[in-house]
């Protein structure tokens, strides 16, 4: 086979080379075709002892190695230009996205300059890479190339940390105004709740005369009533997430094994909690408080309603300042030390400074009390209401697994009824308000159903 130049070969021929080749190989090695034939490799030129002496005492192999050197170490310091410039883009572009927000023209528009030098110096080191004009001493090159990379790196983590003090101070002013709205919307939520807690929705009861007075009047005050529980149950719940307890294991405490059908249901257990609290002993005159005299029971209607009246016309802060001695103060006292158990009110405010002032004969004045006394005087006017009818009104609650009755039930969650009589059987889970009887007019008790109230033998 002839001889080609390597320079004339074509890259379509270069590969039809390759592949002959390859076949003439094979057929040798399958003994078709003699070693003889195939041409022999070219001789690699072998250095005569003499000749490698001469280049050695001229000095010439040296040099090349020496060339070789300082061209590969002027490569090294324009590789180091380009990532110092790379990096001192980099830090422009950081300065240009911090100066657009807030807006700092200035810093922008240097920015701009500096990314715009930058781009130029790199296509002027491109030009240099390909003209092969390089540095003819890498050495200082490299290491300002490397001070410069070290100065952009440091003023791209500058701007990183203006920018993140930057998002902070954002952050802290939106925490500081979403913490003044909220406390603005707690102060109207506690004025509009002390507004319904007043007397003030009473005044329909303003002229209202023993003469006069029917189970309606009895309702009213029921309903005043339940608000005002609702309105400290949900003062409660608040300080017991403040102080970190666990709401649902408190619930399941008082009401265990109840499903409830929503987790804002559990709200129930703490209601049906005050009420059972609030309203033992309703069924006796003195309302279970010791030592207490009471009038002669032909005089109850009487005595009972004035001092409906008396209380119902006045704030129960300055009745409780005036009247420390009343039966009024007295049931204030005995509910609260039963109600708020010491541990709570430590958790709460971190001493039992009210407890100890309740137990003293004083009542404080903070919200938490406050709104428990609001409740505490609409539970004894719906006693005193109850005594002044004749016969006088009572009191009744269901227990827990009692079927659902609509004569003297209503379930609190209505939107959680039985869907379906014919498939469930209502059962009681507890009673949350209790029910009243007056003469003959019958007040549904509010109860909480059982979710999983099946009826017997059906799936």
């Amino acid at each position: 086979m002839d001889s080609v130049k390597r320079s004339s070969v074509t890259p379509s021929k270069s590969r039809l080379v390759r592949t002959v080749a390859k076949v003439l190989h094979i057929r040798v090695a399958t003994g078709i075709v003699p070693d003889d034939e195939i041409k022999k490799p070219k001789p690699q030129k072998v250095v005569k002892d003499h000749q490698l002496k001469d280049d050695l005492d001229s000095g010439s192999m040296f040099d090349d190695e020496e060339d070789e050197n300082q061209e590969r170490e002027a490569l090294e310091a324009l590789l180091a230009k380009i990532f110092a410039s790379i990096s001192s883009v980099k830090a422009a572009y950081a300065q240009l996205q911090f100066a657009q927000s807030p807006y700092d023209a200035g810093g922008i528009q240097s920015a701009d300059r500096m990314i715009v030098s930058e781009l130029k110096n790199l296509s002027e080191l491109k030009q240099c890479f390909a003209k092969r004009q390089f540095d003819i001493s890498p050495e200082n090159t490299m290491l300002q190339a490397e001070i410069q990379e070290q100065k952009s790196l440091l003023k791209t983590y500058e701007i990183m940390g203006k920018k993140m003090e930057f998002q902070q101070k954002v952050k802290d002013s939106e925490i500081a105004s979403l913490k003044q709205k909220l406390e603005s919307l707690n102060n109207q939520n506690r004025s509009t709740e002390k507004r319904l807690n007043q007397s003030g929705p009473l005044s329909v009861l303003d002229n209202l005369h023993l003469s006069g007075l029917s189970p309606n009047h009895f309702v009213t005050v029921l309903r005043h009533a339940v608000k005002s529980i609702r309105s400290f149950v949900r003062l409660l719940i608040d300080e017991m997430k403040s102080a970190d307890w666990d709401v649902d294991a408190a619930a399941s405490a008082i009401e265990p094994g109840v499903i409830y059908g929503r987790p804002d249901h559990k709200c129930f257990a703490f209601e049906s909690f005050v009420c059972r609290e609030m309203f033992d002993g309703f069924q006796f005159p003195n309302f279970s408080l010791p030592n207490e005299t009471l009038p002669d029971k032909r005089r109850w209607k009487q005595v009972f309603f004035e001092w409906f009246v008396e209380l119902k016309s006045s704030k129960v802060k300055d009745y409780l300042a005036q009247k420390p001695r009343s039966m009024f103060a007295k049931f204030c006292r005995v509910k609260y030390l039963r109600l708020i158990h010491p541990r709570m009110e430590s958790a709460f405010y971190g001493t039992t400074s009210h407890r100890n002032l309740v137990s003293g004969g004083e009542f404080p004045e903070t919200t938490f009390f406050l709104t428990y006394a609001e409740m505490a005087k609409r539970v004894w006017l719906l006693h005193c209401l109850a005594f002044s009818f004749q016969p006088e009104g009572t009191i009744f609650q269901v227990s827990k697994g009692s079927r659902f009755s609509e004569v003297y039930m209503e379930t609190i969650a209505e939107e959680e009824a039985f869907n379906n009589t014919t498939e469930y059987d209502p059962r009681v889970a507890f009673t949350v308000v209790p029910g009243f009887k007056i003469g003959k007019t019958v007040i549904q008790c509010q109860v909480y159903l059982l979710n999983n109230s099946k009826v017997k033998g059906k799936s």
